[in-house]
């Protein structure tokens, strides 16, 4: 049998050079990216502007990426208050809380009134903790008697990281029992 010659650095492969990118191109990776991903202004650009860091742009004029963004939005292929609904839902569904979701349509670039409005309502934002006690077995979805201060503290701060305030942790860690916990959710309905 045959053995490989060992590796030799002088004979490795270069990779190609991407050719840069030029305006009807850019058009297309943008069309590309919106019809792939749900997407916010903010993030299509960022993704535009990390293409060409890594490609480079041909042509005298420099990319006018704000524009093409603004012809998105416009067109609708971009929507941010769509996307900052579905995103916040989709965290509060899983049980994160209300500052969790902050941080996550910050980073998609979405404005301030946008992200207040997607946070959910006092029902949403406690069943939310909820799903993550659930989740997690944390309060009274714990396995056993109730857990002591050690455990309870990280389950506090776990809660904590999730985004959710400390007095929604501090009803859910310490209720005694589910039913407590859909009474107290009934309560911000009101």
């Amino acid at each position: 049998m045959a053995r490989k010659p060992p590796y030799d650095p002088a004979k490795r492969r270069e990779l190609p050079i991407p050719k840069p990118i030029d305006a009807p191109r850019l058009e297309e990776m943008a069309l590309a990216y919106v019809a792939r991903f749900a997407s916010s202004a903010g993030k299509l650009a960022d993704y535009l502007k990390r293409k060409l860091r890594e490609r480079g742009w041909e042509g005298e004029d420099g990319p006018d990426i704000a524009a093409l963004v603004e012809r998105f939005v416009q067109i609708g292929y971009v929507d941010d208050a769509t996307y900052a609904r579905s995103k916040a839902q989709g965290l509060l569904r899983r049980g994160y809380g209300a500052r969790r979701i902050d941080q996550a349509l910050g980073a998609a670039g979405i404005a301030e009134p946008l992200r207040e409005e997607s946070r959910g309502n006092g029902a949403e934002r406690r069943r939310a903790a909820i799903v993550m006690a659930r989740k997690r077995r944390f309060g009274p979805f714990g396995i056993g008697d109730k857990p002591d201060r050690a455990l309870r503290e990280k389950q506090v701060a776990a809660m904590l990281r999730a985004g959710h305030p400390l007095d929604h942790v501090r009803a859910v860690v310490n209720a005694v029992s589910e039913q407590a916990l859909e009474e107290w959710v009934d309560e911000a309905d009101d």
